[in-house]
């Protein structure tokens, strides 16, 4: 598919658990026209095309929870789902990676927790990361934890709930978002596992928000002006 590619050096595919792993959209990627799609009436005329169509999305899932069975199947996990925008993810990802368990010599237990982090108003991303739900973090003390993220911009939210995570010495953590952007105010951090690194566009869908709005998208699009003024707060 043109302007999307598998961006995996010999090196980081030897590797098990790189953050090379990844399909890599290009910036002058045009996505595809929303008529070639079905989505929400309630949407039309909110965006501006579909960035990553639904099969695409769940094809890749299904990938990165073979690589994260893979590399981490042996241990018991507990799973950090990021809300809010973070369920839809981590809801098929934990599916995929427990019929893999079912079907391997490898039995992966999981149990799911939940952590919700605020760190934008409207289509800027705050200084400040609210966490809330950390004060339960005490029982990740010697567990191995697998965080489960829709998406890693800057960096600056994902590296402030390390942060408070590793205050209780979790015995492994490792990190899946889904997308990664590329940006120019990114810290540098990239998650162990994701599944499609994306140009610096303010994406919807697949229980992605803008004010609350587009979780029941299920392409990942990118919002226009007109949507961002409708539903400005």
């Amino acid at each position: 598919m043109a302007g999307l590619n598998s961006k995996l050096s010999s090196a980081e595919a030897a590797a098990p658990g790189r953050s090379g792993r990844g399909v890599v959209i290009s910036d002058d990627w045009p996505g595809y026209s929303l008529d070639l799609f079905t989505y929400p009436q309630h949407y039309y005329g909110d965006l501006d095309y579909v960035l990553i169509p639904h099969g695409i999305i769940v094809d890749r899932i299904e990938r990165l929870a073979k690589d994260i069975m893979q590399d981490i199947g042996y241990n018991d996990i507990v799973v950090l789902c990021v809300l809010k925008g973070g369920y839809k993810f981590c809801a098929d990802l934990v599916e995929h990676i427990k019929n893999l368990s079912r079907n391997s010599e490898r039995f992966i237990s999981m149990k799911v927790d939940f952590v919700r982090v605020k760190s934008y108003c409207n289509d800027q991303s705050l200084q400040d990361t609210q966490i809330i739900g950390g004060e339960d973090f005490a029982q990740l003390t010697g567990k191995n934890v697998l965080i489960v993220e829709d998406i890693i911009g800057t960096g600056r939210t994902m590296r402030a709930l390390l942060n408070n995570i590793e205050k209780y010495k979790p015995k492994m953590v490792k990190v899946a978002s889904l997308l990664l952007k590329r940006t120019s105010q990114s810290d540098g951090y990239r998650p162990d596992y994701y599944g499609f690194e994306i140009p610096n566009l303010f994406v919807v869908g697949y229980a992605l928000d803008y004010n609350e709005h587009f979780r029941d998208l299920n392409h990942i699009c990118v919002i226009n002006n007109c949507g961002k003024a409708k539903y400005r707060v």
